[in-house]
């Protein structure tokens, strides 16, 4: 029992490239420059959503003040990309959230992600491909209108409506992504640059028919705020989804050529972009028709259609189907990355981790997650599924942001040490406990052995001694205690207070003190953090010289807060599904992962102590 809580509390070291031999046959090509970055991070994260949430968030939440949801949910987002950001910019590797939380939190917690996050690009890269068929079929005259090749077509006896135009289209994405990274994000690049300019032709044109007929939509008698400001907020939980992508960036931190500035400016600018595009479009479209006329469906071709322009629905549609291509590959980008860093830390079989000597891509991942969304867009219609996408997301940020807490407060003063270099640490243990021996039985001799002892305990006795070797390390192992409670004070508080705030089904009294309970734990965590110092070891954590998250700890709390929130409030259906997807993973972790980890049998060895190893290592030829 004691082993199993030990391999699920084990973590790795944060320099991951020391781990691999140089010229390693798993090493991905640095590849992308900041442009390609905020390419992929908007082309992943702007899908045809847009073009159907301002009216169905306008309609049932936020009316006019809909704009006001998309920044307070960008806000939110942005939140998740601080702590991105700087993770991304110390740790740049493979695996996303899966590896921060290696690194930080441990293998259980790291394995529970990435197995989310498999469920989460699978069902995410499907359910976009089923819904590019529908958009393009309008391009044929209507929904039914594609050829028969790539038509839907149903099959009675097993009441299966199969896509072909979905399927064919992953099997694309999939080729094209096995090309390389730098070809496949210039073709990212220009779909998405495209999808822009749709998007900026909706809110040049809708402007100026705003302001020949006078902005009807901002005059009804429900004022700006309809719903009021619960419902403005109710409109933020659900627009920001709409954000969900730009993690996608954070994948790809490998293959960056400038890591420590590009991974942070990218991500930045990405949802920067995003937010900008879903403002301005939110503003003119709420504008042009009141709230309570929309329509849910379209809500922007039929706008433009209620003032003589027909024609505009082709355009809209081209955009959202630009989008849906660009979301597809955004989707399908990271998995095979994930499943690539698991099987790199012997979490899953090596077949993962082969990168193909020419494109330098790990093209068996990518070929197999192709073969699974187009098997699923092909067979099965996966939109009720849609929410399982969302507990993926939200379960990266929330730990992501209890990476950087972790980070600040408690970083690793371990790091484990290579099987290779193993032998020779218990030698130089051994010779540093021989030097040792060798000295005291020559001081024995020379001053008799009751003298040494009364030396010793003078010595230990001695105030100022003690004070100086033992004060300074028993006030930071006291420190780095409070905080590690804070910080389980915090997450903890936070589940209460959310479980408890979402409980409709308790009584009101019974909810009020849970949710006093909880809150108290939260700010007591809080409160704490804010009072202790952080861990010095943190500015030589990972690679210095990158992005560093503002407001620690109240950032991350927050992110932490909100995230959970949402999750809480994703629905029992949702839950009970990721349930059985993450027992499956319990499972595969018990019986393969947990004896197969590349940490099995390891010894951690201090920092400074690991550094020395290496050091020695090197300089006598010797690689790991």
């Amino acid at each position: 029992m004691g082993g199993g809580v030990r391999a699920l509390m084990r973590r790795k070291q944060v320099d991951s490239e020391r781990a691999r031999p140089a010229g390693s046959s798993h090493q991905l090509r640095k590849e992308l420059s900041i442009t390609q970055l905020v390419a992929i991070g908007v082309g992943s994260t702007i899908g045809a959503g847009v073009y159907v949430l301002v009216g169905t968030v306008a309609r049932e939440h936020s009316g006019p003040a809909l704009t006001l949801s998309f920044l307070i949910a960008g806000i939110a987002a942005a939140l998740s990309a601080f702590c991105y950001a700087e993770l991304a910019s110390r740790c740049p590797s493979a695996g996303s959230a899966y590896h921060y939380s290696y690194i930080c939190v441990g293998e259980g917690v790291a394995w529970l992600i990435g197995w989310a996050l498999i469920l989460e690009y699978t069902i995410g890269g499907s359910a976009v491909a089923r819904g590019i068929s529908p958009n393009l079929a309008l391009f044929f005259g209507g929904p039914d209108s594609l050829p028969w090749i790539l038509a839907r077509h149903e099959i009675p006896w097993l009441d299966v409506v199969i896509d072909p135009c979905a399927a064919f289209l992953v099997f694309l994405v999939t080729g094209l992504l096995c090309v390389g990274i730098k070809e496949s994000s210039f073709v990212q690049g220009v779909v998405t640059v495209l999808n822009c300019f749709v998007m900026l032709f909706v809110i040049i044109a809708g402007s100026y028919i705003g302001f020949q007929t006078g902005w009807v939509g901002y005059k009804v008698a429900g004022g700006f705020f309809p719903y009021g400001a619960n419902g403005m907020l109710a409109g933020s939980a659900t627009v920001f989804f709409a954000y969900i992508g730009f993690d996608s960036v954070a994948s790809t931190a490998e293959e960056v050529k400038n890591p420590q500035r590009d991974l942070p400016l990218g991500i930045g600018t990405a949802l920067s972009i995003c937010c900008s595009l879903y403002m301005l479009v939110s503003v003119v479209i709420v504008g042009l028709v009141p709230y309570f006329a929309m329509d849910p469906d379209t809500p922007i071709s039929s706008a433009f259609a209620r003032h003589g322009m027909h024609w505009a629905m082709y355009v809209v549609t081209t955009g959202a189907v630009l989008a849906l291509c660009s979301t597809l590959m955004g989707s399908i980008l990271p998995q095979p990355r994930i499943l690539m860093a698991m099987a790199r830390d012997g979490l899953l079989p090596s077949f993962f981790c082969d990168v193909h000597e020419k494109t330098q891509v790990p093209v068996k991942s990518t070929i197999l997650t192709g073969i699974c969304a187009a098997a699923l867009a092909f067979f099965m219609d996966v939109s009720q599924l849609a929410g399982m996408v969302s507990v993926g997301t939200l379960l990266a940020f929330t730990i992501v942001a209890v990476s950087i807490l972790i980070l600040r407060y408690v970083p690793p003063d371990e790091v484990p040490l290579p099987s290779s270099l193993q032998a020779s640490f218990r030698l130089s243990q051994e010779n540093d406990e021989e030097k040792l021996r060798d000295t005291l039985q020559d001081e024995d001799h020379e001053q008799g052995t009751s003298e040494i002892s009364d030396v010793v305990i003078e010595s230990v006795m001695d105030p100022l001694i003690e004070k100086q070797l033992y004060a300074s390390k028993l006030d930071e192992t006291k420190r780095r205690k409070t905080a590690a409670c804070s910080i389980a004070s915090v997450c903890i508080g936070v589940l209460v207070l959310t479980t408890s705030a979402s409980a409709t089904f308790l009584p009101f009294l019974v909810r009020c003190f849970v949710c006093a309970f909880g809150g108290l734990l939260l700010l007591t965590g809080l409160g704490v953090l804010c009072w202790i110092d952080q861990d010095d070891g943190r500015h030589s954590f990972g690679h210095s010289g990158g992005f560093i998250c503002p407001f620690v700890p109240l950032l991350p709390v927050m992110c932490i807060l909100i995230n959970t929130y949402l999750l809480i409030n994703l629905g029992g259906g949702t839950w009970m599904r990721v349930g059985v997807w993450l027992v499956m993973g319990v499972f595969v972790y018990i019986f393969y992962g947990r004896t197969h980890s590349s940490l099995t049998d390891v010894v951690y060895v201090p920092v400074a102590q690991a550094n020395e190893i290496y050091g020695s290592a090197s300089s006598s030829g010797f690689v790991a």
